[in-house]
């Protein structure tokens, strides 16, 4: 979703640099200075943008569904961790970046997705991803989110990160959360009620080139990965008039499942002890959610979640 957005508008700033026009670059320059800390102070969200008629088609082209198990009371603030991340992380985006979906199963609450803070730096394009409500992944930033007084915020993280994307083959389930106890750190700090989130069908929109563990590829991706900060999964799925190959995801549906709150109450300095024994309750409700569901979505009985 984030990708060729971001490069256009990495195009049209050039393009303006380049031509006759380089003192609008200059001045929004100026203003990329200025503003630089909004991503990190809950960001610039536009109603108007999360309520454009091309959200409505793109929920429905898969289509996305918000399933909601329990009620979120809006006098708490939330953490909700969002898996699988999949590659192109649709259900987090279609569920929470756009309107009306969670306002109505949720009402009360205003849904912060964090994202790798690098997507703020392209010009132009972070003024549209602030618009829909996306704010950086940054501590400060969730600091921010969680911080509000009166409730009603609820952040949402993909604790698996761009490293899980390299897992997102159809039919997989592996997650990448056993040495992911930041955002655990993070609800206790401010205590903020956690909740799982768990997206069926995220991993079968796009086919992705083999890339074992081990192998040269998953190693030369693992590599950039750290050194730039985000994956490079080598996926493919359909086109627009044939179904064989191209970059258009399939049509998979894709049901997010909002699980049951785990009461959070504040500790500003925990022990790694008191992290540890709240990241197992995570996985024990996590693990506990998509059992409960999987046979709704196609799960084979026999298939369970795999944590690394």
């Amino acid at each position: 979703i984030l990708s060729p957005v971001a490069e256009f508008c990495c195009g049209l700033f050039v393009i303006l640099i380049l031509g006759n026009f380089w003192f609008l670059a200059v001045l929004y320059l100026l203003w990329l200075y200025l503003d630089w800390g909004t991503p990190c102070a809950g960001g610039r969200r536009s109603q108007w943008v999360r309520s454009w008629t091309v959200w409505k088609y793109f929920r429905e082209y898969f289509p996305i569904h918000l399933i909601k198990t329990s009620e979120l009371n809006p006098n708490h603030n939330y953490l909700l961790g969002f898996h699988p991340h999949g590659v192109l992380v649709a259900g987090a985006f279609g569920n929470f970046c756009t309107d009306p979906t969670f306002k109505n199963l949720f009402p009360g609450l205003t849904p912060y997705l964090h994202i790798m803070p690098i997507w703020f730096g392209c010009p132009f394009f972070r003024e549209y991803i602030m618009s829909a409500g996306m704010v950086s992944a940054s501590k400060e930033s969730v600091s921010y989110v969680l911080n509000n007084e009166g409730g009603g915020h609820a952040s949402i993280i993909v604790i698996g990160g761009a490293e899980e994307s390299l897992n997102a083959h159809p039919g997989s389930l592996t997650l990448n959360i056993l040495k992911r106890k930041g955002f655990i750190k993070m609800a206790l700090k401010h205590g903020a009620h956690l909740v799982p989130v768990f997206s069926f069908g995220e991993n079968e929109l796009f086919k992705q080139v083999a890339n074992p563990k081990g192998s040269w590829l998953r190693n030369v991706q693992e590599k950039l990965q750290k050194i730039m900060g985000f994956a490079l999964p080598l996926f493919h799925a359909r086109g627009v008039f044939q179904y064989s190959f191209g970059l258009i995801p399939y049509r998979q549906p894709i049901h997010t499942v909002v699980g049951s709150p785990i009461p959070v109450k504040q500790n500003l300095n925990p022990t790694n002890e008191e992290i540890d024994q709240l990241h197992a309750l995570y996985l024990q409700k996590l693990k506990k959610l998509f059992e409960e569901h999987k046979s709704n979505y196609g799960i084979p009985e026999h298939k369970s979640l795999i944590f690394e």
